[in-house]
């Protein structure tokens, strides 16, 4: 894992220096090393640079940007078979000078042109400069693991893992796209493609750019998409030989994310997905693992104690982090500057801690993220196949009136359920489920904070609604069901634009690269064409892998409700953020920014600070916009 960076100036009027400093800025995400090539050519210049997170290849022979033949690359990410085609090409006469997956990816696309990247297994984020053909390809991983930003304006074509690069050169026109304002403020994050500037955007996962040197035009194109599987037959196959193939496919992935020339952990939280990677890693292992979980009991955030008895049981070398009250806060003013996009997932503090954790140690760690998207984990799961059709069956009045009445009733006022896990953000989305339970509608409201009503009244100048992977018509009307639309919309959606995103940054912040092992494609190829109660039976979440643990694991050990990453947001706006809140959402900052009504900030601190916790997040987002525009726009 590393970070990458660099541009192509068609005005010839860059420099080496400015290239230098794009990419010190993410000197974070790749210490051991730096690498700059820039190049003139008849056209523009070409300047890409390179930060090394040394992994594979501990070398000079691994160093980048790398050169053979007519081909230049600057590479973020693993490829996990890369010996597995390295064979290949030797076959073919190939010779290499090393033993990195870099190396193994130029000469593949010297042997096979673009086409290469349907032979990777891996996550990846990488340019490929062809002095031939005079033009450059960017390529981003089939599930997007791997960042990667581009700018476009005025002849400058700038690309980077972070934002950040960007405002090192002098032609960066930082322009706040308030349409992306608008989206941050309904889900947290600015979906993909779109970003927080005007002419920046995310390549889409499973996509590559190509640009034409000779003409400066450049063009986006799909090598791969989640729905092409969810859009296959479901597989006739049983439970119990759909189970074995699954365990075969799942080892396979997790054994690939052990490759390494460094040390690799695990993050094991007690729950079903980082189980399920320990335990198939662990099973055919003599030596020990090592696993890491961190707790903070000070906010109620402690699983701990169930994954020191998983490690126990499956044993691994265990590590646990217990970590303060106030290292958790002291975290949120840092987040602007590692987020360089406003982010609200206020797991990212948690998650940060536990990569600081795991790096005194190791310099990879597995993390079991997707497992919820993929075997069908999510509570909103729960809400689709429980509460759907029955909401569907009250009488369209009644459910409004409903959610009238609980506009006027704060979630606090509610006995018992008050304080119950993540009640207050339930509460307020239940609102919009009342409105229209439809499951495109559902997925709307249990993914955003602020409804199109709402984004208006905030809004001080109107915005438009761009087009998400929110709004995606790709599943066939014969593969239909509520379930796979809801788990396909999470996997090009949540997925990509919060999950891993946050462990990106948390993991790159301490130089760790993490890695994903539920995101091997070939899982969801797999998963995607199971029958839907595999995933979600009688109730029961992720079926499978539950079916999968329990042969290494006792059902009694694990059987437990799912607590989730989250932070008390309700009380630190209370308590300690309060001071915060007043400055960053002072009536001054607001009306010189000149992007949010104050009015409607009045009313929801008013509303929030009066009692009614369920406006929690949609302050907590406020908040989180507010940090990163002063961090990066003053």
């Amino acid at each position: 894992m590393c970070g990458i960076s660099g541009l192509i100036d068609f005005k010839q009027s860059s420099s080496f220096d400015v290239l230098q400093i794009m990419s010190d800025t993410l000197y974070h995400r790749g210490p051991d090393g730096s690498g700059l090539e820039f190049l003139q050519t008849k056209t523009c210049q070409v300047g890409l640079g390179h930060r090394r997170l040394s992994i594979i290849d501990l070398t000079d022979a691994g160093k980048q940007p790398m050169q053979f033949e007519h081909l230049w690359i600057t590479f973020n990410g693993e490829i996990y078979n890369y010996n597995e085609i390295k064979q290949e090409l030797i076959i073919l006469k190939h010779k290499f000078c090393g033993h990195s997956d870099t190396e193994v990816i130029l000469h593949a696309f010297a042997e096979w042109g673009i086409s290469c990247i349907q032979k990777f297994i891996g996550m990846f984020a990488f340019v490929i400069y062809d002095t031939i053909k005079e033009e450059i390809l960017c390529v981003r991983d089939r599930a997007g693991v791997k960042p990667f930003f581009y700018y476009w304006k005025d002849g400058l074509f700038l690309f980077a893992s972070e934002l950040k690069a960007f405002h090192k050169h002098p032609r960066f026109h930082k322009e706040l796209n308030l349409d992306a304002v608008a989206a941050f403020m309904q889900f947290g994050n600015v979906p993909t493609p779109h970003c927080i500037f005007n002419n920046c955007y995310k390549l889409k996962p499973g996509y590559y750019l190509r640009l034409s040197l000779a003409s400066s035009d450049f063009s986006t194109h799909k090598y791969w998409d989640v729905y092409d599987s969810y859009n296959k037959p479901k597989l006739d196959i049983n439970f119990e030989d759909a189970k074995i193939e699954t365990e075969k496919i799942l080892k396979s992935a997790f054994d690939y994310r052990m490759i390494s020339d460094v040390p690799v952990g695990v993050f094991l939280s007690g729950g079903y997905d980082s189980a399920c990677v320990t335990a198939l890693l662990q099973k055919d292992r003599t030596e020990k693992l090592k696993t890491y979980t961190i707790a903070v009991p000070d906010i109620g955030l402690n699983e701990a104690p169930y994954a020191k008895d998983v490690a126990k049981h499956l044993g691994t070398e265990h590590y646990e982090y217990v970590c303060t009250y106030n290292e958790s806060l002291s975290l949120i003013d840092d987040l602007p500057f590692f987020y360089d996009e406003p982010f609200a997932d206020s797991s990212a503090i948690p998650t940060t801690l536990v990569c600081k954790m795991a790096k005194q140690q190791v310099t990879v760690a597995l993390s079991a993220d997707a497992g919820d998207e993929i075997f069908a984990g999510y509570n909103r799961y729960d809400y689709l196949m429980k509460y759907g059709k029955r909401l569907n069956q009250f009488p369209r009045l009644l459910r409004k009136g409903t959610a009238d009445i609980m506009n006027f009733i704060p979630s606090d006022k509610i006995p018992i359920m008050k304080n119950k896990y993540n009640f207050h953000s339930r509460y307020e989305k239940l609102k919009g489920l009342l409105k229209d339970p439809s499951p495109k509608n559902m997925m709307l409201n249990l993914s955003r904070q602020f409804d199109e009503k709402e984004i208006s009244e905030l809004m001080k100048t109107k915005t438009g609604f761009f087009e998400t992977a929110y709004q995606s018509n790709e599943l066939k009307k014969i593969s239909y069901s509520p379930l796979a639309y809801m788990m396909a919309i999470d996997y090009q959606t949540y997925l990509v634009d919060d999950i891993l995103q946050k462990v990106d940054r948390a993991s790159m912040t301490v130089s760790l690269e993490g890695r994903e092992p539920f995101l091997d494609h070939r899982i969801i190829e797999w998963a995607a064409q199971l029958p839907d109660d595999y995933k979600y039976y009688k109730g029961s979440k992720k079926h499978i892998i539950k079916e999968i643990v329990h042969q290494y694991i006792p059902k009694q050990l694990m059987d437990r409700p799912k607590m989730g990453f989250a932070i008390p947001i309700e009380n630190w706006l209370i308590n300690d953020l309060k001071d915060k809140v007043h400055y960053y959402l002072d009536d001054k900052k607001i009306n010189q920014q000149g992007v949010f009504n104050i009015e409607f900030i009045h009313i929801i601190k008013s509303d929030f600070y009066s009692g009614k916790k369920e406006l929690a997040l949609k302050l907590w987002y406020a908040l989180m916009f507010q940090m990163w525009y002063e961090k990066w726009m003053n």
